[in-house]
């Protein structure tokens, strides 16, 4: 079912009060969606961020956006292919063939965050080893970018009446008007996931960037505060991708859930290896190291 252009309310909060707006801001050939005017502004502002703490991380505005040129296009591909290996079977034509067309429709939708992740985190790494960079001072930086991007993107899901939980009579309950007199009282899961991604770019900020002692540890906080709530928001929606035809203990096993929890597990494996274990010191972050190059070389020259 199309629900792009349903009303919107929240009864619990704003009473009859309903939102009507069209997820599609201009009627312009395939049409132009708040979805991606959204995702545009959270991707400018994370890319305005990042540009202006480079420094902090021994990179500087040139590195950020330079990689970003390349990251954005590799991103929008990872996105569909991840959509497409797990709902493969919309992509296939009555006799069992690949519609290879239809998977290149992306303006029809189809796109997941892991894979724009996924895709972003090799785009960094190849980007990083042909400039001589520090890879983990490089995510250490964008991550944080990521969080501005996700938070303001998922409200394009909001626009499009998408990415919804199932049925709830919370207070905050998020209520689409089927018909006159029909509707369904849904969990808002965009709204979840766009205040846990504020509160975790907050925490990074202000508290983990701080006392980082190591590259890579706002990457490994990232991935962890991530993971923990894309695993409880995955269980809420209705929409979500399957591991194949997979289950375990007899229910199907969500992709997000079992990449988030590979994912925490991985990440808490790294921060107390290099916390506890190499007790990892800030003098060997990268930012360190390189303001003190210029330093080192005069000595010589002396």
């Amino acid at each position: 079912m199309n629900l792009r252009d349903v009303p919107i309310s929240f009864p619990g909060l704003f009473g009859d009060w309903q939102f009507t707006v069209s997820g599609k801001l201009f009627d312009v050939g395939n049409g132009i969606y708040w979805y991606g005017i959204l995702l545009a502004a959270g991707m400018l502002a994370g890319l305005w961020f990042c540009m202006r703490k480079a420094p902090k991380f021994g990179l500087t505005g040139d590195n950020i956006i330079d990689m970003i040129l390349w990251a954005i296009p590799a991103c929008v591909i990872g996105s569909r292919i991840y959509y497409v290996v797990f709902y493969l079977d919309l992509y296939r034509n009555a006799d069992g063939t690949l519609n290879f067309i239809k998977m290149l429709r992306i303006w029809d939708g189809g796109l997941a965050i892991y894979g724009t992740v996924i895709m972003g985190f090799l785009t960094a790494y190849i980007f990083c080893r042909i400039h001589k960079l520090s890879l983990w001072a490089m995510t250490d930086c964008c991550v944080m970018g990521l969080l501005i991007g996700q938070a303001i993107g998922r409200w394009g899901n909001f626009m499009n009446r998408e990415a919804f939980g199932g049925m709830t009579d919370l207070p905050w309950r998020m209520r689409l008007w089927l018909s006159g007199t029909n509707y369904i009282d849904v969990h808002p899961t965009f709204l979840y996931e766009s205040l846990w991604n504020a509160v975790g770019l907050v925490l990074i900020y202000f508290i983990v960037t701080k006392a980082r002692r190591f590259d890579g540890e706002n990457t490994c906080f990232y991935f962890i505060w991530y993971g923990i709530g894309r695993f409880w928001i995955e269980g809420l929606r209705t929409d979500s991708l399957y591991l194949f035809d997979w289950t375990l203990f007899g229910e199907p096993i969500r992709v997000s859930q079992a990449l988030s929890f590979v994912m925490v597990i991985v990440c808490a494996a790294i921060l107390f290896y290099n916390l506890r274990i190499r007790k990892a010191a800030s003098g060997g972050l990268y930012v360190n190291r390189m303001s003190a190059e210029p330093s080192a070389d005069g000595d010589i020259e002396e």
